[in-house]
Parts: C-alpha cells; sequence; structure tokens
C-alpha cells in the first residue's frame, strides 16, 4: 500500500473549511455546495461518493482563456453511475481559436446557440454538492472553475481533489531518466490520461471530449486504488 498524497492542501481541515465557508457565502448556490459538507479525511474511501470531472478549454492559462465543455459522471469504487452522467457545451467568452478547435472538436456552430456557463450552474452543482471531484491534472478544473465563478458570481470555491495524474507522479517518482539512462535507451514514464490508462489494462479511449475523459478518469482511479492502495484507505490520503 503506498502512502498518502502531498500536497499544500493535504493538510487543511476542509469539513471545518466549509462550514466557516457556508456561513460566509453569499450565492445561494456556493452556500448550498459547502452545506452539503466534506468527508471527514479519515473516512474510508470506498464510503465517499466521488464525481469524475473534466473540463474541455480554449487554452491552459484560466486567467485568459475559458472553458468549452463540461463532461461528468458521479462513482463510487463499486460502480460509475453512466445513467447520471451529464455533457455540456458552453460558449466561451472569447472567440475560438482555429488551433484549439482542433484539439477538442467543437466548431463554431456548435457553440453558437450553446449556454453560457451562468445558465448551467444550477446542473453543475447538483453533480458536485456531496462529492469529491475526481480529475486528471487539478491545474484545470479547479482554477478554471473558480475563474468562471468569479466572473459570473464574484465568489469561488475551496475544495479537495483527487488528481488521478498526482497519484501517478507519486506512483513513479523516478519517471525521468537519467542522461545516462537516456543513452542506454530507457524512456520517460509518461502521466498523461491515456498513458496512465494503458498501464493498468484499460481500454483505450479517443481523447479530448469532455464526458468520455471524465469516465476514463473514474475507471482509472478505481484501477489506481485497486492496485496500490486500498478500499479502506482514507480519503486524506489521497486528496490534494
Amino acid at each position: 500500500m503506498s502512502d498518502s498524497i502531498k500536497s499544500g492542501n493535504s493538510k487543511q481541515d476542509w469539513p471545518d473549511n466549509y462550514r466557516k465557508a457556508a456561513e460566509k457565502a453569499k450565492d445561494a448556490r456556493i452556500r448550498a455546495f459547502y452545506q452539503a459538507g466534506c468527508p471527514d479525511p479519515q473516512t474510508p474511501i470506498k464510503e465517499v461518493p466521488l464525481v469524475a470531472l473534466d473540463f474541455e478549454t480554449t487554452g491552459l492559462d484560466a486567467d485568459r482563456h475559458s472553458i468549452i465543455s463540461i463532461g461528468l459522471v458521479p462513482f463510487t469504487l463499486g460502480g460509475i453511475q453512466l445513467g447520471n452522467a451529464w455533457h455540456q457545451i458552453v460558449r466561451p467568452q472569447l472567440p475560438l481559436q482555429q488551433d484549439t478547435v482542433t484539439i477538442h472538436g467543437i466548431t463554431h456552430s456548435e457553440i453558437e446557440h450553446a449556454p453560457d456557463l451562468a445558465d448551467v450552474l444550477d446542473t453543475l452543482f447538483q453533480h458536485l454538492n456531496g462529492r469529491i471531484p475526481v480529475v486528471h491534472y487539478r491545474n484545470i478544473e479547479r482554477p478554471f472553475l473558480n475563474r468562471a465563478l468569479q466572473w459570473r458570481l464574484k465568489e469561488q470555491l475551496r475544495f479537495p481533489v483527487i488528481d488521478t495524474m498526482a497519484i501517478e507522479a507519486h506512483l513513479h517518482p523516478k519517471r525521468n531518466p537519467s542522461r545516462w539512462q537516456q543513452l542506454m535507451g530507457k524512456q520517460p514514464i509518461s502521466i498523461r490520461l491515456a498513458d496512465s490508462r494503458t498501464r493498468y489494462g484499460l481500454p483505450h479511449y479517443a481523447g479530448h471530449n469532455a464526458l468520455i475523459d471524465a469516465i476514463a478518469t473514474a475507471e482509472l482511479f478505481q484501477a489506481q486504488v485497486q492496485h496500490h492502495f486500498g478500499t479502506d484507505t482514507p480519503i486524506g490520503d489521497l486528496w490534494v
């Protein structure tokens, strides 16, 4: 069994943070999110409701780019609730660039009549409330969501996530070979979503669709727990 994943957020008292934030929240949706609560960090992961979350964005900088689609699927270690999955294209604040269209495949015509993120926040929060988000690379979902909420509601969310990429980085600390190892032919170990799934024998899915990537992330986390941790692992050892 591996030890805990370390980050600056690992030792936060998230349940207490949620209680305090609920008292300060001005928007009813933000308040309801915090009032839904956060599990105690000692709660076994098998008892925690989870939601795999993925955003497609127009770029990597939350201050200059926008969310263009949302994909999420609720799950537990026992199963993925595909019937409750949700995928939504949203209209970005800035025009699409052709190079990003090539990556995510969302076209100008698809976003022309898409809603603004503000119009689907109620649905988004219905899926998030009471669940711990699971993402692959937390430097997308958390900052982009906070930037979008700050822009529209003048508020932000502070919440823990499980980052399957951070778990892979933790499991493969020497993934980048030394210069000598490179000369000997050793290849670096990729912690990208598709490559990480391959190591667990999971099937290949086409990438850059928010819902498919969310499902892929949920499956990856289930495999990570099965192979390296255990269903009784405290949630506080895994969130960041």
